[in-house]
């Protein structure tokens, strides 16, 4: 269902947004003018479909993002940061039913699953910011293949290098037998 985000909150959120828009201008040349600009397309992109459930805006977003992404990796190979953006799409539009990918494609989304994974696996491994979120994206796909030892490994290692983020203790809970001990 759609949720009712807080008025005052959601005001400082695309002000902040607008802000990011602003100071890193239509065309930034700077590597972190341009993650930051990502960054902004993936939060926006997110809140868009999370909270506002308008799929198509998020897609548009999303896309918008991946673009940015790809710009800044062909001028900046080592921000691998950036690959979240395109393994992002890649895999969240690859679950979607046959058809929905075939129209994705058409109006310019990349919707390979394999892909996608890869590219998540590169910012896990050689991210620094985006580098815990792309492996928990990993715990959950690997969830949805049906690998349950992958994802308690990934959160495991999470929790061991996060120890004060109970999410990921949380998250590690809800996969392990009833009355074993998380470690």
């Amino acid at each position: 269902e759609k949720l009712t985000p807080d008025p005052l909150l959601k005001r400082r959120f695309d002000a902040d947004l607008a802000t990011v828009r602003r100071l890193t201008g239509p065309a930034p040349a700077d590597a972190n003018a341009q993650f930051a600009l990502l960054l902004a397309y993936g939060l926006q992109a997110d809140y868009t479909a999370l909270v506002e459930k308008r799929y198509s805006a998020s897609f548009q977003q999303m896309k918008a993002g991946r673009l940015v992404a790809e710009k800044l990796l062909a001028a900046y190979p080592e921000y691998y940061d950036a690959w979240v953006a395109v393994g992002v799409e890649n895999y969240m539009l690859s679950v979607k039913p046959a058809p929905v990918r075939w129209l994705l494609r058409l109006a310019g989304g990349q919707t390979d699953g394999a892909l996608g994974i890869e590219k998540l696996r590169l910012a896990a491994d050689k991210g620094h910011y985006l580098a815990p979120y792309a492996r928990l994206l990993l715990a959950v796909a690997s969830l949805r293949a049906g690998d349950r030892r992958e994802a308690k490994d990934i959160l495991t290692g999470l929790c061991k290098e996060y120890p004060h983020n109970a999410l990921y203790g949380q998250e590690l809970a809800h996969l392990q037998p009833a009355g074993s001990a998380v470690r």
